[in-house]
């Protein structure tokens, strides 16, 4: 087998854990860093995971998973509370080894739970009471905590568990599991024979969705094969924690590439470190979420540090936008600020995707330099796929992915140029929503009429298709759609929120904090209500206290 990753050698393999020993046997891949860890703009702080120390580590972890703890079996739920970084690279593959369902969820501060925590603890106790882990993964701060009476799993009749039960310290993966008491409570409500992670973000409607081992496998490789083939290093801004930033460590070892991690703190205090790891490891792949380019304009231009670094941008070949909308406008005034530095407009590639459906399922690639330098545009936004012509009844073939837009009502396809729901057919959806059966059936088997086949997700995203190439764009979330009355033409008229949002911000881009403004109609009278946070003035010395106070909470 060849050592390059691209050609018609290229190693299949039906779960993302089985490439690590594959890569890790590899003379060109053994020695290569998977995974590098960049907690400052300090190159002194660079920390780098090899293929080979990846796979021993995964393989240690896994044994310790299921020999020690002798109740915790294949299929269970493991509640993973590790702080950002390498450790918690470890733990994802090493539960993917062991068979084992990782629930990872942001470790909130382990001090505010006597005060009735927040909205961080309140989403932890709704992931557990969804999953239903046997045991939790933490940081030496939980463990170390008198009694954890703030995690009680779910079980007839109240329970209380003893101190330390069902805690596993994370430093005690790679030195021996310590002495303590293994009485694990509840157990893992298992809807699929197997699963992968189960995700589930802050919203306080969210659900954890739970998908196969070959879901995010077969979304991970279907984007290796895109264009620019030569993928071999990323520089990933979205959290760990994110589904996005969670498929982007499985995507790395799918495609034996290296992946540059950051905090996520890190990130918001300085902006810039993205594009300076960009240009520091020459990535050619990037995925950030569409505020990012905004958010580095505003604060990353300008920074005043003496040690700033000239950006290189060239190697850049896929700038991958996710987080609808994309405005078009932030993505123009982005290469504005940074084609002088060498980054391309055909690097750009808005993108589409959603838990779901296991993130990935569509890019409007821009295929060569001879192409457009400009992707077309609708109601001010970037499209986020090129769709193939609508199937025929006669057709004997049904496409293995097939995005459609339809009526939401009575699930019709629309025709091109009108505005509908976006509906998902593909082998990388999702199971379904844990523990919600109804919604899971509401959702993830909707089908078109008088067509069979595969079922659908019912995304909830709107979108339109326009142009003789079949641009999709996504234009909003169906919940976020404000209806008012039309005073022009009478009736009503259907306005998306992050419209009204975006024009009141640019009123007063000044005085109105970017992100933070909202807008909704109102129950009792036909109004728009639009909420903004306005622009404080920084006390001198603010910014570096709160990056002590954020390194404080995610030490790495």
């Amino acid at each position: 087998m060849c050592t390059e990753n691209y050609d018609a050698c290229y190693p299949d393999q039906p779960v993302v854990d089985r490439y690590l020993p594959v890569w890790a046997k590899l003379p060109a891949f053994a020695a290569k860093p998977a995974f590098i860890w960049a907690d400052d703009d300090a190159a002194s702080t660079r920390t780098a995971l090899t293929y080979a120390q990846l796979d021993a580590a995964v393989g240690r972890m896994a044994r310790n998973l299921l020999g020690t703890v002798g109740s915790l079996r294949r299929g269970d739920a493991v509640l993973v509370l590790a702080s950002p970084g390498l450790r918690l690279v470890k733990l994802h593959f090493a539960c993917q080894r062991a068979g084992l369902t990782a629930v990872p969820v942001v470790p909130p501060d382990p001090a505010g739970f006597g005060t009735g925590g927040g909205p961080a603890h309140a989403h932890l106790l709704r992931a557990v009471s969804q999953a239903r882990p046997t045991p939790a993964v933490a940081d030496a701060g939980y463990t170390s905590m008198p009694s954890p009476r703030w995690l009680l799993l779910p079980s007839p009749g109240p329970r209380e568990t003893t101190p330390g039960a069902g805690w596993l310290p994370c430093w005690g993966a790679c030195a021996g599991w310590p002495s303590t008491s293994w009485s694990g409570s509840g157990s893992a409500a298992v809807m699929g024979r197997k699963r992968l992670h189960i995700w589930s973000d802050g919203r306080p409607e969210a659900r954890g969705d739970h998908c196969s081992l070959g879901g995010p496998q077969r979304a991970d490789r279907e984007e290796v094969r895109r264009p620019a083939p030569e993928q071999r290093h990323r520089a990933v801004a979205a959290p760990q924690f994110h589904d996005c930033g969670l498929v982007f460590l499985l995507l790395t070892v799918v495609a034996g590439a290296t992946c540059v991690l950051a905090a996520t703190g890190a990130f918001l205090w300085h902006p810039r470190l993205w594009l300076e790891l960009v240009s520091e490891f020459g990535a050619t792949c990037t995925p950030v979420p569409s505020f990012a380019l905004p958010l580095v304009l505003r604060r990353g231009r300008g920074h005043p540090r003496p040690r700033r670094r000239p950006l290189q941008l060239g190697s850049l070949r896929n700038l991958i936008l996710i987080n609808e909308p994309i405005y078009k406008s932030c993505v123009d005034e982005f290469m504005e600020a940074f084609c002088s530095h060498g980054l391309r407009s055909t690097s750009v590639s808005p993108s589409y995707g959603l838990a779901e459906n296991c993130i990935f399922v569509s890019t409007a690639w821009q295929t060569s330099e001879s192409s457009s330098s400009h992707l077309p545009s609708y109601m001010r936004l970037l499209p986020s796929a090129r769709l193939s012509p609508p199937p025929s009844s006669a057709a004997n073939e049904v496409p293995e992915i097939e995005i459609a837009v339809v009526d939401e009502d009575t699930g019709e396809p629309v025709e091109d140029g009108v505005e509908g729901e976006i509906w998902v057919s593909s082998p990388s959806n999702a199971s379904g929503y844990l523990g919600h059966p109804s919604a899971s059936r509401e959702v993830f088997c909707a089908r078109v009429p008088g067509r069979a086949g595969a079922c659908f997700v019912r995304t909830g995203d709107r979108g339109v298709v326009t142009g003789a190439e079949r641009y999709l764009y996504v234009v909003g979330r169906s919940a976020d759609v404000i209806t008012l009355d039309d005073d022009c033409g009478g009736g009503r008229r259907r306005v998306h929120a992050h419209y009204v949002e975006t024009a009141a911000f640019g009123s007063s881009p000044n005085r109105l904090r970017g992100g933070c403004v909202s807008a909704f109609a109102t129950l009792s009278i036909d109004a728009v209500v639009t909420f903004a946070d306005r622009r404080r003035g920084r006390r001198r010395g603010a910014a570096e206290g709160k990056r002590r106070w954020w390194r404080s909470q995610w030490p790495v």
